[in-house]
């Protein structure tokens, strides 16, 4: 059997081929039994040489369908849930023959491979620009336009009690009536010497 596939992909080697491409859609279990199924999207027919490599069949696909795809082949007699991940040309070549095996089983003409196309993974997201930012701290904020103005309603501030500020102590001196009268003061100095000597004997 080995040799009648082999006779058969050297008979065919001049021939193209034909994916059954679906790409914009997407792979969601039916309501009925659960099997799954392609929803929405597209599906159109790419027909190539057979004798076209991975690199090739993929720039292809890009103009197919306007942007980078990663490309999932649909076994034969197999389901959705089993794609075979195509990124080589040993795995291209590898489904091309797995098709031709089943149309000599068969006995018909080998039939279109299904093919699922997906944007990859690794795609870059674009990111939103960063907003503007404040120091907490800060009397002022800038923009990252500099040319914009930014409203001072929009600006975060920290506010913090004020410092407790340290006033100057004067020293207040009020003199006494006495101090103020020389004559008042040296009076009451004698009364009270007076007194004093009086309580002791000594003025009569």
């Amino acid at each position: 059997m080995v040799r009648q596939v082999e006779s058969m992909m050297k008979e065919k080697s001049s021939e193209s081929i034909k994916f059954l491409c679906s790409y914009g859609g997407k792979i969601l279990p039916r309501s009925t039994d659960g099997k799954l199924r392609y929803v929405g999207g597209l599906t159109r027919v790419l027909s190539v040489e057979r004798s076209i490599s991975f690199a090739e069949l993929m720039v292809k696909l890009v103009e197919f369908c306007g942007y980078s795809v990663t490309l999932r082949c649909q076994l034969p007699n197999g389901d959705l849930d089993t794609l075979i991940t195509i990124k080589s040309d040993e795995d291209l070549k590898n489904v091309i023959q797995e098709y031709d095996e089943a149309a000599l089983t068969s006995g018909s003409s080998t039939s279109k491979i299904r093919a699922i196309l997906s944007p990859p993974k690794s795609l870059k997201q674009i990111s939103p620009p960063p907003s503007n930012t404040c120091s907490v701290n800060s009397s002022s904020c800038k923009s990252s336009d500099s040319g914009s103005p930014v409203q001072a309603s929009f600006r975060r501030r920290s506010f913090s009690p004020p410092r407790p500020m340290a006033y100057p102590v004067r020293a207040c001196y009020y003199p006494s009536p006495l101090q103020r009268n020389p004559k008042a003061r040296f009076r009451q100095m004698k009364e009270g010497w007076d007194q004093m000597l009086y309580g002791v004997g000594l003025v009569k």
